[in-house]
């Protein structure tokens, strides 16, 4: 059977690339199986902008006992994102008059994720990582997490995630994030101190969001015209149901710091204009996967990032229906091209 255990680690003056400095950053994560004595098997893997640090949950059949990125041969380590909802400080952190962080939570990026988790490979004693995974919002912080030092990562794998962001994913986020704070419950930020919580908003930016990550054509084939009465149509009642779910787990301004992060994602910022420069700094050893019918980042803007990472990148597009949640649920594609490159 596969060790599972769930981990706090306080960090003491951590400093973000906006000029907030934290007395104390705590950073929650899970790991999966056993690190070996000499410490060189461990992989990282980044979630997604909503997800969390059970990784063989979200990732089943790709993570875990014998799958692709198997538990039984690496220590895999899953970090809850700076700025998140799920252990790690974020806007409903206590802040030191003893209120949520709430409207006073920094704007924080993804490279200050991928530092503060440099942070906890240091309190582990990880010196290198076998590989550094990660999907969407994951993928951004996998490529800044490699690029803050290439020598404490021997492979990098990046699916459906792009070298910076453009004007239509800026767009997408700016809607989102208008959803949550035009709700009445928001109090720009400082709901929880009211007690109040602006779900209306946050359910809506999930379900502009889920139309980006699913492609129209699979929406169209999947529901048609079906309604369930006069009035509400089967992908209404789809999306909805999206927008309950995620009410139920995750916090409107968290939702709204990490979107204005990978909004923000460029990783020529403070490098180079020129990305191949930018990159040069980057892992030797890449795998870019990107989904054949991802429309929130396409293939065609992913392969920019693919053609401009130095040493040896292989590039793969995965056939999928789907869209950009692809890189979530084509397992048997995703276990394919990972297992073959772990193994390479």
């Amino acid at each position: 059977m596969t060790t599972q255990s769930t981990s706090v680690e306080r960090i003491l003056g951590f400093g973000t690339d906006s000029g907030h400095t934290f007395g104390t950053v705590e950073i929650a994560y899970e790991t999966f199986g056993t690190l070996n004595s000499d410490r060189s098997n461990a992989i990282l893997i980044e979630h997604a902008l909503t997800g969390d640090t059970r990784v063989t949950d979200w990732w089943a059949g790709v993570v875990g006992p014998g799958e692709a990125v198997d538990t039984n041969d690496y220590f895999v380590v899953c970090a809850n994102s700076l700025g998140g909802c799920s252990g790690t400080t974020g806007p409903q952190s206590i802040f030191d008059d003893g209120l949520a962080y709430g409207s006073r939570f920094p704007r924080v990026s993804i490279r200050d994720m991928a530092r503060l988790e440099h942070n906890l490979a240091q309190i582990l004693g990880i010196d290198s990582w076998a590989a550094v995974i990660g999907g969407s919002m994951g993928g951004a912080r996998a490529l800044e997490f490699a690029l803050l030092d290439q020598r404490k990562v021997r492979k990098c794998a990046i699916l459906a995630a792009p070298a910076f962001c453009e004007a239509d994913q800026i767009a997408w986020a700016m809607m989102q994030e208008r959803a949550i704070e035009l709700d009445p419950d928001y109090y720009s930020g400082d709901y929880s101190a009211v007690g109040r919580f602006p779900g209306q908003g946050l359910g809506l930016a999930r379900q502009i969001a889920h139309l980006t990550y699913r492609n129209d054509a699979e929406l169209n084939e999947r529901f048609s015209r079906r309604r369930r009465s006069e009035d509400y149509y089967e992908v209404t009642s789809y999306l909805d149901h999206q927008a309950k779910k995620l009410t139920a787990r995750f916090d409107p301004h968290s939702y709204i710091v990490l979107t204005r992060a990978l909004r923000d994602h460029d990783v020529r910022h403070g490098r180079s204009a020129d990305l191949a420069t930018a990159l040069a700094d980057a892992c030797r050893d890449n795998l870019v996967v990107s989904v054949s019918s991802d429309r929130l980042f396409p293939p065609e803007q992913v392969g920019i990032l693919a053609e401009a990472l130095p040493g040896r990148v292989r590039h793969d597009v995965i056939d999928s229906a789907v869209g950009h949640d692809g890189f979530l649920t084509e397992t048997e594609q995703i276990s394919a091209t990972l297992a073959e490159f772990l193994a390479a």
